[in-house]
């Protein structure tokens, strides 16, 4: 262009101010609603009738009207709240400018041209391009989070833990959102452009991400697979050939990588966390402030009545009959901001999840649900409430099916074992946070049973009579027995499974119980993979007796059938003649070896360190195919992957690697153990690295 010579988009000045330094990018990133800094070099200064004009503008079709193009003037101020453009001083041709851009301006890739008149004649110049992102430290933004701490864990943090396991056995693993990590925020920009609404209205979808809500909403739908270009696709069956076992992955990075050089096809495979987490970095990485959370014994309601219905035969066998289910633990995220489509105080929180299990308006997303309004039960709201909230609030409901003369039984009904130490990591530590109660009130309150009611009435109208029925159904009579499982000695892979089922007869007459058992290895959200083991008896119970009774379950039974969850499901149905069959039912969670981690020396920034890593054999056979798998924003670039020899029963190996710190700070090393006896053993390292 005749006049500029040169352009200065002072990325470091404007990245620290604009908190975007932590990127890995060529491109200046930063935040809307706040100042940034550029010079141009021209070859001669601006003067009374020499003027400069920018235009900012987004997307395949930008639009003033749309407010994804703008074009503002280069003046002495800058006045008002849209985009502007100010003269700072012009010294020796160089001209310093300060722009400004909106506070509820669409985010995403802008380019930015000048046009520069002088005495009639006009000439444009593309200046280059520039990244705006949502911005949580400004007020006037949406997202504006005002705690310091809170800003630094839910937009800064780029690594964490997630929850799972099962309530009164919640473990963590690492998780690695890496949302610095070179060409991360570019995936999460073109995961944008492949979203369905992007592929039927571009120039509207475009002009809709000045919303963080409805930017949530897309996102829940493109992390999974189903109805598009999504990222990840779900499996539950145990049988993952063809992909990841979803327990491997050890973050999001190379998730999203993967996706991206695959040219967008799916990812196999992911499950509740792998989905939440890969959502987290996403969210982290646009600016919108968000966290992972965890809900134990989470319902699956697909009918709208708030109640889970769950069949088992007068065998023990756990049925397959009807499509609601009860997961040992969901995960979803929450993302923060302004709910501009309901009152102030519904703001904050909203849950997203991008696990595929319901279609809303015939596409697998859900969210935002505002928390607030979760807990008040107001679920005839936006978007999806009614399935959040039985998440969290059903009603469990046994039922003892028998196909051979169609009788169906209700053997119990239970209001509170749904929606459980619901829980999040705690901001600067990996401790865990329970945020139960803000999901709902006290379990058994008066007003955590108001709120189910009225949530029950709204949702009444589209209720079928079968559905009705079983919340009124009562059951004919108190039962005479109660039972439970034990646990009588420590859980491990490699051992005998060893509980006892405890009978106990409530009454004053003796009782004959004939009992029927099963076991079977299962997935985390219940899906059966295979019966392992089962016993029928007869017990006797003296009056208000209360006996046990040895169940044993060999590694030899268990060994090729336990997948990664390391999960069995025990069952018992007790019937004693001419009255309600009582089911005893228990999830097990069996411990894997441990992983001992140890860095070696005082970590630096940019000098390599050796991290040695023992693993003991804990069986008394072979172990082959064994595979180490390491992973760490700001500690290595990429991950590692290194092919270890079989282990002889009872061997220890020790495993020693050098890693290249990048960054200050305290860093989270995570490791993925597997082999053919043990799908996923997984170690987590903080590690400390000084400049």
């Amino acid at each position: 262009m005749s006049g500029l010579q040169s352009v200065d988009w002072q990325m470091s000045l404007n990245e620290q101010a604009h908190h975007t330094d932590k990127f890995s990018s060529q491109e200046l990133i930063v935040r809307r609603g706040q100042l940034f800094y550029m010079s141009l070099t021209v070859h001669r200064c601006l003067d009374y009738n020499r003027s400069a004009t920018f235009t900012a503008s987004t997307g395949p079709y930008p639009s003033e009207s749309a407010k994804t193009k703008a074009v503002f003037p280069l003046s002495n101020r800058i006045s008002g709240t849209g985009w502007g453009a100010q003269l700072l001083c012009d010294d020796n041709n160089v001209l310093s400018i300060s722009i400004l851009s909106p506070a509820n301006a669409p985010i995403g890739r802008y380019t930015l041209s000048i046009e520069i008149s002088s005495e009639g004649n006009d000439s444009t110049t593309k200046l280059g391009t520039f990244i705006l992102l949502f911005n949580p430290w400004l007020q006037a933004d949406s997202v504006f989070m005002s705690n310091h701490d809170e800003r630094e864990e839910y937009v800064q943090e780029d690594a964490g833990v997630i929850f799972m396991g099962r309530t009164n056995y919640i473990s963590a693993i690492g998780w690695n959102y890496g949302q610095f990590e070179e060409g991360i925020l570019n995936i999460c920009l073109s995961l944008l452009d492949n979203s369905l609404n992007f592929h039927r209205d571009p120039a509207t979808d475009v002009a809709r991400r000045d919303d963080p809500q409805y930017i949530g909403r897309v996102l829940s739908a493109m992390i999974n697979a189903n109805d598009d270009y999504g990222v990840v696709s779900g499996n539950w069956s145990g049988n993952y050939v063809g992909g990841q076992d979803p327990r491997n992955w050890n973050g999001s990075v190379e998730i999203l990588k993967q996706w991206q050089i695959s040219g967008f096809r799916p990812v196999r495979y992911g499950q509740c966390w792998v989905f939440a987490g890969t959502l987290n970095t996403v969210l982290r990485s646009l600016g919108i402030p968000s966290r992972v959370i965890t809900n134990f014994n989470s319902a699956h309601d697909t009918d709208k009545n708030l109640s889970v219905d769950v069949y088992y035969d007068p065998r023990g066998w756990p049925m397959d009959k009807g499509s609601d289910s009860v997961w040992n633990f969901h995960v979803w995220n929450e993302g923060w901001f302004a709910r501009t489509d309901l009152s102030p105080s519904y703001s904050g929180w909203q849950v997203l999840d991008a696990t595929p299990q319901e279609r809303s308006h015939g596409v697998f997303q859900c969210g935002p649900a505002s928390v607030v309004a979760l807990r008040e039960g107001n679920v005839d709201w936006d978007y999806d409430m009614p399935f959040i909230f039985a998440e969290v609030n059903a009603d469990r409901t046994t039922w003892i099916y028998d196909a051979w003369t169609g009788s169906l039984k209700k053997s119990s009904s239970n209001t509170h074992t749904i929606g459980k130490d619901i829980s999040t990591k705690a901001v600067g530590s990996n401790s865990r946070m329970d945020v139960t109660e803000k999901y709902k009130y006290p379990e058994g309150s008066s007003q955590e049973r108001r709120v189910f009611e009225k949530a029950l009435r709204k949702l009444q109208p589209s209720m079928s009579f079968r559905a009705t029925s079983t919340r009124t159904f009562r059951e004919e009579r108190e039962p005479s027995i109660s039972g439970k499982f034990k646990i009588t000695d420590i859980l491990t892979v490699g051992k005998e499974v060893n509980m006892a089922l405890m009978l106990k007869n409530l009454t004053g007459d003796p009782k004959t119980v004939m009992v029927n058992m099963t076991a079977w290895t299962i997935v985390y959200n219940g899906t059966l993979v295979h019966e392992v083991w089962k016993e029928s008896v007869s017990l006797s119970l003296s009056p208000n007796e209360e006996i046990q009774h040895p169940v044993k379950i060999a590694y030899a039974l268990y060994e090729k059938h336990l997948k990664a969850d390391n999960m069995i499901r025990a069952t018992a149905v007790c019937e004693i003649s001419d009255e309600t069959e009582v089911v005893v039912e228990r999830d097990v969670i069996l411990d894997n070896p441990t992983l001992t981690l140890e860095v070696l020396d005082q970590a630096h920034v940019q000098k390599p360190v050796t991290v040695q890593i023992l693993f003991s054999n804990p069986l008394d056979e072979l172990v082959k195919d064994c595979k180490l798998i390491a992973e760490g924003s700001g500690l290595m670039l990429g991950t590692l992957e290194i092919d270890m020899p079989n282990l002889r029963p009872r061997e220890q190996s020790q495993v020693d690697f050098e890693i290249l710190p990048t960054r200050s700070g305290t860093k989270q090393l995570l490791i993925n153990f597997s082999c053919d006896k043990f799908s996923a053993i997984k170690g987590m390292l903080p590690i400390k690295v000084v400049e």
